[in-house]
């Protein structure tokens, strides 16, 4: 049996386990601006490549909530250390894929082996530092999970311009390397985990097949809604595939629950769940993350549209933010450690998310990058001063033995409200589009004014250019349509911005349900 050494500083195990959980994290944004270019080098259809984002997310999220019940088996340094080794394997064989169905079938081994790796990560957090320093120990894992996804797609851009799709996945291989390393070095079960491993290895296996069944099922068709909804018109799908899908999540995710609930070693434990702060925490940490993923869509995709950025420059004008983030993570664990009651941080934080959100409904077509940059930071350090705070109070009144099976069920939630938030941030702007449009072309005749003249000093541009009159009303014609596709689209992104805005100040209010939430020494982490 191995044994920890005597002192450690939890710094550097803090270090070690954050390494591989931003290598993860970073993962699942990282490849999103490259799918074009991945399509074209594996000679698919760019609708396809798609698939490499949807596998990922699927097999991650199934893994993320049974991390605890496989940690438990294996020990959780164990799978920690298998969880960094084949990431990084799959990582190689990414990129060393020919065909675009080899790909999906790593990013699916990629995705299960880095479900492991956020739950373990924050577990071995909370097991290292005393409750009195956990506000300073989520710091630094919120620095690691509020960054990647910032930094992804512009490291990803910048990396597909310069060298290959592939090195997206290469560039896995000495930042795995480097944190099985540190972690094998560092990281040691604490001796209740291996009390706990003992008493399970004694016991018969009775592994929880229908559990593992109906999570594949819930999180597959889940994925699936998410992924192909919009493109297959939600519940206008008049091959019925949505309305299947809809079907087998409601009834996949009653009978899991049914099921679990009835489990004396279930395979995906919702107990956490009746703590009060850990549900609320949950349902604040899916919406926020849905706000954050939804606008770093979105908002490079105003800047590409209707700006003509390319997807570099896009991602320069998004990067500020991190460092920001970086700075409001590390006031807020001095906080925390100062024995700041987490609740107020937290509320604090949505409100200046929805004001961040509400400040980027306000933009326009006028706009230059530094008018980005800014609404951006407000809403960025808005999540920043939410994310250790939430980690806190979700965390302090579960059981011991209960936090595997929290931490994953908690990690799952966060990355589902990403995945959500980016669904919603397609479906909101295509249907606002066109709803937009719709109106506009109500004051687009020929009876208006307006309309009129700038009709007539197109035509007249357009004559000088041409010589042709056909031709230049033809083209002042097409010049009206243009504008207003392009002010319809302007709004579209507006109105989202304008209903995360919405969203955060009433997430706002979710606080006042939780109770004390602070980290001093000598708190009763227990369930009340």
């Amino acid at each position: 049996m191995n044994t920890a050494p005597k002192v450690f500083n939890p710094w550097l195990v803090a270090f070690a386990v954050v390494v591989p959980t931003f290598m993860e994290v970073l993962d699942t944004t990282i490849a999103n601006v490259a799918l074009r270019h991945i399509a074209g080098g594996l000679s698919a259809a760019q609708t396809d490549s798609e698939w490499v984002i949807t596998s990922y997310l699927a097999a991650n999220a199934i893994v993320l909530p049974i991390t605890g019940w496989i940690a438990s088996r294996l020990g959780r340094r164990r799978y920690f250390l298998l969880s960094i080794s084949l990431f990084t394997l799959a990582s190689l064989l990414c990129g060393l894929s020919t065909s675009l169905d080899m790909l999906i079938l790593c990013r699916v081994l990629q995705g299960v082996a880095g479900g492991g790796l956020q739950p373990c990560s924050q577990g071995i957090l909370l097991d290292t530092f005393p409750p009195e320093k956990q506000g300073a120990a989520q710091t630094l894992f919120g620095i690691a999970a509020l960054i990647a996804p910032v930094v992804g797609p512009t490291l990803g851009g910048w990396i597909t311009d310069q060298y290959s799709w592939r090195w997206i996945f290469y560039i896995n291989l000495p930042v795995g390397a480097l944190a099985w390393f540190l972690c094998a070095s560092l990281v040691w079960d604490p001796e209740y985990l291996k009390q706990e491993r003992a008493a399970q290895v004694k016991q018969p296996l009775r592994f929880d097949f229908p559990g593992l069944s109906l999570l594949i099922l819930v999180i597959v068709a889940w994925e699936l809604l998410l992924s192909k909804g919009q493109e297959w018109d939600w519940l206008g799908d008049p091959f019925g595939r949505i309305q299947s899908l809809v079907v087998l999540f409601v009834l996949g995710l009653a009978a899991l629950v049914w099921w679990e609930g009835r489990q004396t070693r279930p395979i995906v434990s919702f107990q956490p769940l009746h703590d009060r702060n850990f549900a609320l925490s949950s349902i604040i940490i899916f919406c926020s993350f849905a706000i954050l993923y939804g606008s770093s869509t979105l908002l490079p995709g105003m800047l590409e549209t209707l700006f003509g950025y390319d997807a570099l420059h896009a991602g320069l004008v998004l990067s500020p933010s991190g460092v920001f983030t970086v700075i409001a993570v590390i006031l807020v664990g001095r906080m925390l450690g100062l024995g700041m009651d987490a609740r107020w941080l937290i509320g604090a934080g949505l409100l200046i998310l929805a004001l961040g959100s509400y400040w980027m409904a306000c933009m326009n077509l006028e706009i230059s990058p530094g008018q980005v940059i800014w609404p951006r930071v407000v809403l960025v350090i808005g999540l920043g001063l939410v994310f250790a705070p939430i980690n806190v109070a979700a965390y302090l009144y579960i059981p011991q033995k209960m936090r595997g099976a929290a931490v994953g069920l908690f990690a799952l939630l966060r990355n589902e409200g990403g995945s959500f938030g980016t669904s919603l941030g397609h479906t909101l702007t295509e249907r606002f589009q066109q709803f937009h449009a719709l109106r506009l072309n109500e004051s687009l005749d020929p009876f208006n004014p307006a309309v009129t003249s700038f009709l007539t000093q197109s035509k007249a541009q357009m004559l000088q250019q041409t010589g042709d009159p056909v031709a230049a009303a033809q083209m002042s014609l097409q010049a009206l349509y243009n504008l207003r596709t392009v002010h319809a689209q302007a709004l579209s992104y507006l109105d989202c911005f304008l209903i995360f805005a919405v969203a955060g100040g009433v997430l706002a209010f979710f606080v006042f349900g939780m109770r004390r939430s602070v980290a001093e020494k000598g708190a009763h982490i227990s369930a009340e």
